[in-house]
């Protein structure tokens, strides 16, 4: 018998905003590469997670929420990121939340490609109060677009994943792989810890503090023995800094604290984390001040 072939390639995991990609992501690849919350538009860079197993290495890319309810030069880009991975990727899962349907799905379907290369995944099965609910909903999603797969998983119970991943492993072409066997993302440790003092940030003060927020690492120092991280949390309004502070500063400790034991954890080494606030007004509405701080 011949030696089985390599597979690799791109998969894009896309979908309306809180539907659990972001969760889907990071239960694939093993490890917290993209930010979770509850608040729609969480991520917002396009970031590439890497999964490798015996014949296959799927390069995962993690898109924002395709947004139809807001505008904005920040909603635009992301929008733009997610056409561009469409059209870039080998495989594109659309990932749906079980039982619910909206406008914002719809308004998607266009631009997924049909048949083979696209697959259903339908997440949070486990929310379902009987898989009865399942059937006629997948019958109806199934009758609005030609999808080569049509897979039910709960991202955040691990149900059904090794299916899904069977399934795009499928589709991907015969490759080399691009990445060593124990990459986990090709996005640098300081971006991912810009992430994890964002997700610290909308789980803490997400339903008080608007989106005019990002968080840029202006000093990273590391050595065998630790790091030394600076990060500035930029926001758009003088009235963000108080909520962000909470009362004494105990939003701010908290948030400082949690991200870095994230921080410490990833890095395998103690950390020393410095965050601090500085007001940039305007700052998400100006594609030129998106592209300086990484966006797109």
């Amino acid at each position: 018998m011949s030696e089985q072939s390599f597979r690799c390639g791109f998969v894009a995991i896309v979908g309306r905003p809180n539907v659990g990609k972001s969760t889907l992501n990071n239960a694939l690849i093993g490890s917290k590469i993209s930010i979770v919350s509850r608040k729609a538009q969480t991520t917002r860079h396009r970031i590439h997670g890497v999964l490798t197993r015996d014949h296959e290495q799927f390069v995962f890319v993690d898109t924002p929420g395709f947004q139809t309810r807001h505008g904005g030069a920040m909603n635009r880009m992301m929008n733009r990121v997610v056409t561009q991975a469409l059209n870039d990727v080998d495989v594109v899962v659309h990932v749906v939340e079980a039982g619910k349907w909206s406008e914002g799905d719809a308004k998607l379907l266009p631009l997924l490609p049909k048949g083979e290369r696209c697959i259903l995944a339908v997440n949070k099965i486990d929310a379902l109060k009987s898989r009865d609910e399942l059937f006629p909903y997948v019958a109806k999603l199934t009758s609005l677009h030609d999808y080569g797969a049509v897979i039910p998983v709960s991202a955040a119970k691990d149900r059904q994943l090794d299916v899904l991943l069977d399934e795009i492993a499928k589709r991907l072409p015969e490759n080399e792989p691009m990445f060593e066997a124990d990459t986990l993302t090709d996005r640098p440790m300081r971006f991912i810890a810009a992430e994890l003092i964002r997700e610290k940030i909308f789980r803490l003060v997400g339903d008080e503090l608007p989106y005019g927020c990002t968080v840029v690492i202006e000093q990273w120092e590391e050595s065998e023995k630790g790091a030394r991280v600076a990060a500035c949390i930029l926001v758009e309004r003088d009235s963000y800094k108080p909520i962000l502070l909470g009362t004494g500063g105990m939003h701010m400790k908290r948030i400082a604290s949690e991200a870095r034991q994230d921080i410490a954890k990833m890095l395998d080494k103690p950390v020393h984390l410095e965050v601090y606030i500085k007001v940039r007004k305007g700052w998400s509405e100006r594609e030129g001040a998106l592209r300086d701080l990484g966006y797109e």
